[in-house]
């Protein structure tokens, strides 16, 4: 079976490179938009607060979570994404997207006050990507990129990181062997690096909101198959990596907490 870098894999300047396995994410779209974390209501908030105007372009919107709390406070949101199937989701809940890759994509002179990206733009050319969107944006405006980054308590993560050793994923890479944390600290150092070098946009400010959630044992298995490169592990093989995971989570009594961060980067026009 062939194998896929993946997040905790790829090193942040490269990740851009290996966008088809997010494109894979579609093959399941219902899924992902179930399983896969929301993000805080203070987060669209605080970057709605500094914008000059309400129209919002969402890079990588996918199913539209990254979206849904700036809808909700009043954003008029475009979508840009290269998956019809992630789009079509999207699309039912209202969301206008077009498909493209964002670095190909055609603005037709239209501008926002805002660019967002949620859990995508490590998938994007951090350079290219960073100079369309101060292209296309109006005075006053910023981009923000932003990640969630959710670390299961200690003993768990290294049991995680265990059933991953055991089973033959045939994946590159052991999940949960390190804090998630770490990884997306990498990519936002690479997405400033990336700013710098394109111009045009003022040194950026970090933002970070600390949450936490529990999640039960079938909700985070549902999660676990949205993961990059999970949908090319063999099906006998995915079995087993579940059922591993899931006598994990069953002997700290079925649930556990979630402690989630949601960084990122805030870029206002120069």
């Amino acid at each position: 079976m062939p194998t896929v870098p993946s997040r905790g894999d790829i090193h942040a300047s490269d990740s851009h490179r290996f966008r088809k396995i997010a494109e894979g994410f579609g093959a399941d779209a219902e899924r992902y938009d179930r399983a896969r974390p929301r993000y805080p209501v203070a987060l669209a908030k605080a970057v709605l607060a500094d914008l000059p105007g309400t129209a919002v372009l969402d890079v990588g919107v996918g199913t539209g979570i990254s979206s849904l709390h700036f809808v909700d406070a009043g954003a008029v949101v475009l979508g840009v994404d290269p998956d019809e199937r992630m789009a079509a989701v999207a699309r039912a809940r209202g969301l206008n997207v077009e498909i493209a890759n964002f670095e190909q994509w055609e603005p037709r002179e239209r501008r926002f006050d805002g660019v967002i990206s949620g859990q995508t733009w490590h998938w994007v050319d951090p350079v290219a990507g960073a100079r369309k969107a101060a292209a296309v944006l109006n005075p006053g405006g910023s981009l923000t990129v932003f990640w969630n980054a959710g670390d299961p308590p200690e003993s768990l993560a290294a049991r995680f990181a265990e059933v991953y050793r055991t089973v033959d994923t045939g994946l590159p890479f052991t999940p949960w062997k390190g804090s998630q944390g770490d990884g997306y600290a990498a990519m936002l150092d690479r997405a400033e690096e990336g700013l710098a070098e394109a111009g045009g946009f003022a040194k950026p400010r970090r933002l970070r909101f600390d949450w936490k959630t529990v999640v039960s044992r079938d909700a985070f298995l549902d999660q676990v198959q949205t993961s990059g490169g999970h949908n090319r592990i063999a099906p006998e093989k995915l079995a087993e990596l579940l059922a591993g995971l899931g006598a994990a989570i069953d002997a700290v009594g079925g649930k556990f907490t979630m402690r989630y961060a949601t960084v990122g980067l805030v870029c206002a026009l120069a």
